[in-house]
């Protein structure tokens, strides 16, 4: 092994015997460092050739593939040996390492993965956690899950180096553990804003950024920070003619190059290089020769919904510390520039630090680590920060209704098929469930599509942020995605002439190859394609049982979905039933309510539901009171979530649940819906005078508490209103009445009472006034006194009319009203109504019979 010392000396070199010093003796140390300080190749070289690596070997987190094969080849070059050696690196589906190998950079994680299979770590001296100011979720899971491993291996070391992040609470969380911190080699980078945000592409701006930089006598590299591979697309052909003018070099760089294009945007070059990459080059090791940074100022961000299991992946402002982190990459070898494509103001009001992936991302991956290493409860684990309550609840019902852990959170043998593959649980589960279908190799095609990009041209250049990504507005199809893959496999002029992205089949299938050598069918092939169709089809839904959806009728662009919600979707496929793999939740905005915009899905068959995900089937019963039929109905459903697969209806019978439903409905209809107009009033009227004549005794209460309680009771072994209209007022209220009420009302408050020619008069009893009669004068002749209910306690108001119907005179006094006024008023009759009889005395005169009834016409 070599073990010569670096010939270029970088500000973390004094400092290197005092770290080895710290670390062997307290076995945990943090150190902070700046960008440029050399913390990455320096200090796992120095913990290497201070002998730490014959005990074991040292593991070196990095957050990224690319900074890790960087680093290892730095390290190796400083070392004077191939990397592969000595050093090596083991990132996904890519591992240069030996026999001889003592210090490998990996990403976060191969940790976790290792530790699944290794729990004590054997072998391993020491761990150093990298970069960690960018707080990944991989990397918090790997600080909790060594400080539980400390517990029993107090000789591991561990190292946390940040470049950032206050140490303080780190030092802390490492049981008080030394700190060190290194001011680096800060060359001056003078800092440019813009004075007034621009409403230009971003490439446009980059564009002028970079004319400024070449007339202004740029005589090195660029460094170019955009948010993601498209925006590096557009820019770079929109920097094609300054290149071609200028002799400058465009080169992109982002985690979907492969390792060699990756290598050539970091390696010098015979020309000046206008690097642009996404934030992956904010923490990497230092790219020789830049010395002017243009920042965009944003990052694809990626954030989790806990409530309805979706993913998003936004475009974002970064952070202030991100921002100075890409600044200070113009100042790594020499005094630089860095040109921000927004104002100052704009990054005072941003946020200190990158909000934590613990906080915002999805937690299964985690959970299902945890519950591999027997923790079951992921709230009894050491975190450095706790995760919400609400992400954790989440991941932990996603790994159940994947079949990766049973209800007490315990890993199942499902669930350690899936921790063979590098996958996320829902395309582990995808897979696992394609080999046992015997489509294995069809099935890991689909988890790469599905995890790396769309593959189609269109929608590569359609993707805006906030909307759906998609072939078109109606082609969502992945299993069309998939033939087509499988057909572009001719090499990049197929993929051009089906219409595909090439570089994203290449992607595709650069991942399919690596997971398929670790799958096998457990199951008989199918038959033929559509039985091939049918089972990558469950097999999706085994992977995504929670997404679900159905349309709301057959052709429907709209989707009820099984979480509850709606989801836009296209034509393609056309079934009623799909799963959607690849959906984003859409923002309320102007005339648009919230939902979900699906890119990709496929179409399953109901029985499909049945074979994968029966224990979420449920039958539901339910009573409901239909308005169009005025009935409580029962309802018999079968359903999956919020989506109705089956439904019937029948008119309920009599039961205590029937007349609760029946209940409400009354309740809102009112008395009045099952009763004469008036017939409430007018019984709570003649309630009210029995109260009145013989005391509070002689009645029920009727105020509106107990007649809501009476139509409740109305409403026992009835499902209808029609019941409630043919029982009538004293069949309503005939359970809520004592016995006997009702004979005295009808003796004591009468309907009507009759007069001396015969006539009889219906009895009104207003609410608010005493009860009245209402008839002609003449029909009161021969009646010295006037009626009274309630055995004479209540006299009637009488009302005597005119022979035109309106009244003369009102009066309970029917003596005295023939004494007093009926003079008068007799004299006036006559003269108005000279062809009727007024007799002088009307108390003892004989009244007119009665009018014989109309006969009907």
């Amino acid at each position: 092994m070599t073990t010569s010392e670096p010939a270029t000396p970088l500000p973390i070199d004094p400092l290197l015997p005092e770290i080895v010093a710290r670390l062997q003796q307290a076995r945990a140390l943090v150190i902070e460092a700046p960008p440029g300080a050399g913390k990455t190749t320096r200090v796992p070289a120095a913990l290497m050739r201070a002998g730490m690596a014959e005990r074991g070997e040292i593991l070196v987190l990095q957050p990224r593939r690319l900074p890790a094969r960087l680093a290892a080849l730095r390290v190796a070059d400083e070392l004077g040996e191939a990397v592969g050696g000595a050093v090596g690196y083991t990132v996904r589906f890519d591992d240069v390492s030996g026999p001889r190998t003592r210090l490998r950079f990996i990403t976060e994680g191969i940790l976790t993965r290792r530790l699944i299979s290794d729990p004590s770590l054997v072998g391993v001296s020491a761990v150093v956690l990298d970069e960690f100011h960018e707080r990944h979720l991989a990397t918090d899971l790997g600080l909790g899950l060594l400080t539980r491993l400390r517990e029993r291996r107090p000789e591991l070391a561990v190292c946390v180096m940040s470049a950032t992040l206050d140490a303080e609470p780190i030092a802390a969380f490492l049981n008080d553990c030394p700190r060190i911190r290194s001011e680096g080699r800060r060359f001056d980078v003078a800092i440019e804003y813009v004075d007034e945000p621009s409403t230009r592409p971003v490439a446009d701006q980059v564009v002028g950024a970079v004319r400024r930089l070449v007339q202004e006598g740029l005589d090195s590299d660029v460094l170019v920070f955009l948010p993601g591979a498209g925006e590096i697309r557009r820019t770079s052909e929109a920097l094609a003619p300054v290149a071609a003018t200028q002799s400058l070099l465009v080169l992109p760089l982002h985690g979907d190059l492969p390792p060699a294009e990756q290598l050539r945007a970091v390696r010098p070059a015979d020309r000046r290089k206008v690097i642009l990459s996404t934030n992956v080059a904010e923490t990497s090791v230092t790219i020789d020769g830049v010395v002017a940074v243009i920042d965009a100022g944003t990052a694809r961000i990626a954030s989790h919904s806990p409530f309805s299991g979706l993913p998003k992946l936004t475009i974002g402002k970064i952070s202030q510390a991100s921002a100075i982190q890409r600044a200070g990459r113009a100042g790594r070898t020499r005094p630089g520039r860095a040109l921000r494509l927004y104002t100052r103001h704009d990054f005072e009001s941003r946020r200190p630090y990158d909000l934590p992936e613990v906080a915002r991302l999805d937690l299964a991956e985690s959970l299902l680590t945890l519950a591999a290493l027997g923790i079951a409860d992921p709230t009894s684990f050491p975190w450095f920060e706790v995760p919400p309550a609400a992400s954790l609840a989440a991941a932990a019902e996603l790994l159940r209704r994947l079949g990766a852990v049973d209800a007490r959170g315990k890993i199942s043998d499902t669930g350690r098929a899936m921790l063979r593959l590098p996958l996320h649980p829902r395309l582990a589960r995808l897979v696992t469930e394609g080999e046992r279908r015997g489509v294995a190799q069809a099935a890991v095609a689909l988890a790469a599509l599905i995890e790396e990009r769309d593959i189609e041209e269109r929608a590569r250049v359609s993707f805006t942020p906030g909307q759906a990504a998609h072939a078109g507005p109606e082609d969502m199809d992945l299993l069309g995605r998939l033939d087509r893959l499988e057909s572009a496999r001719g090499g990049r002029q197929s993929a051009r002439g089906l219409g595909l992205d090439v570089r994203a089949v290449e992607a595709v299938e650069r991942t399919r190859r690596q997971l398929a050598a670790s799958v096998r069918d457990a199951g008989p092939r199918p038959a033929d394609p559509k039985a091939r169709d049918e089972a990558l089809a469950i097999a999706v839904l085994a992977g995504f049982p929670d997404r679900v959806m159905r349309r709301r009728a057959p052709a429907s662009r709209e989707a009820v979905m099984a979480g509850g919600g709606v989801a836009s979707v296209g034509l393609t496929p056309p079934d009623d039933l799909l799963v959607a793999v690849d959906a984003e939740e859409r923002p309320a905005g102007p005339g648009k309510s919230r939902g979900v915009a699906v890119r990709l899905c496929v179409g399953i068959p109901p029985e499909a539901l049945l074979d994968v995900a029966g224990d979420a089937l449920e039958e539901r019963r339910e009573l409901r009171f239909v308005a169009a039929t005025s009935r409580v109905e029962e309802t018999v459903s079968l359903s999956y979530g919020q989506i109705v697969l089956e439904e019937s209806r029948r008119p309920a019978e009599p039961s205590l649940e029937a007349s609760r439903v029946l209940a409400a409905a009354a309740r809102s209809a009112g008395w009045n819906g099952f009763l004469e107009a008036g017939a409430l009033d007018d019984l709570k009227a003649r309630a009210a005078l029995l109260a009145q004549a013989f005391g509070p005794e002689a009645s029920p209460a009727l105020d509106d508490e107990a007649l809501a309680l009476a139509l409740e009771r109305a409403c026992i072994d009835r499902t209808s209103f029609a019941e409630l209209r043919a029982a009538g007022l004293e069949g309503l209220l005939a359970a809520s009445v004592p016995d006997g009420f009702w004979r005295r009302l009808r003796t004591e408050t009468p309907d009507r009472v009759r007069l001396p020619g015969g006539r009889e008069a219906r009895i009104e009893y207003p609410a608010d006034r005493p009860p009245y009669i209402e008839s002609r004068l003449q029909d009161f002749f021969g009646m010295k006194v006037g009626p009274a209910i309630c055995q004479g306690r209540v006299p009637i108001v009488l009302h005597l009319c005119a022979p035109n119907g309106r009244a003369v005179q009102v009066t309970r006094d029917l003596s005295g009203f023939w004494l007093q006024h009926y003079p008068a008023i007799r004299r006036e009759l006559c003269r108005r109504y000279p062809r009727h009889a007024w007799p002088e005395d009307g108390a003892t005169a004989t009244p007119p019979p009665p009018k014989p009834p109309r006969p009907p016409r």
